[in-house]
């Protein structure tokens, strides 16, 4: 089986006017960077629409999934979920506030702790969450779908090391 050619992007035309204007440049580190970004974008974009149809933006589908994937009670902590989610406790409170007036979370006072809260998934938030998880994961699938399995497998180990050998800023 003959491997296809590989196809040119947006990405490639920029490294070729670097070399023309500035061949001393080694530009590997601007070629893969420059295509993360693009695709990030690109995606973040498509994920925005699959989530458009079920009322909640990127970042709400965020604190949803966050405590479905916490397991039942599907509870966590507003600082549970702004360090999970790296948000400001400002950031936070917004879309706590238009979740819960959608009737997908409830805040509640923490048992616990006298000055604490926790938010907990209602089941009408869980059952919006299930169904958007699904669609963004047929987008994200589809984006993959011009990857064989173990190009789509070699992808994701090569970015898991790198994200790893990445420190975060301080």
């Amino acid at each position: 089986m003959s491997e296809r050619p590989q196809r040119k992007d947006p990405v490639d035309a920029i490294i070729d006017q670097w070399a023309a204007v500035r061949p001393d440049l080694e530009t590997r580190a601007m070629e893969v960077f420059g295509r993360i970004y693009r695709l990030s974008r690109m995606m973040g974009d498509r994920m925005e629409k699959a989530y458009a149809p079920y009322g909640i933006s990127r970042g709400e589908f965020d604190v949803l999934a966050t405590l479905r994937r916490s397991g039942e009670p599907y509870t966590l902590s507003p600082r549970q979920l702004s360090a999970t989610l790296m948000l400001t406790t400002g950031g936070m409170t917004g879309r706590l506030d238009k979740l819960e007036r959608a009737g997908l979370l409830r805040r509640s006072p923490d048992p616990h702790d006298r000055r604490g809260l926790q938010v907990t998934l209602t089941e009408k938030g869980l059952s919006l969450i299930d169904e958007a998880v699904t669609a963004g994961l047929a987008v994200q699938t589809e984006a993959l779908s011009t990857l064989s399995d173990e190009q789509a497998g070699q992808l994701a180990g090569l970015l898991r090391e790198l994200l790893a050998g990445t420190p975060e800023p301080r």
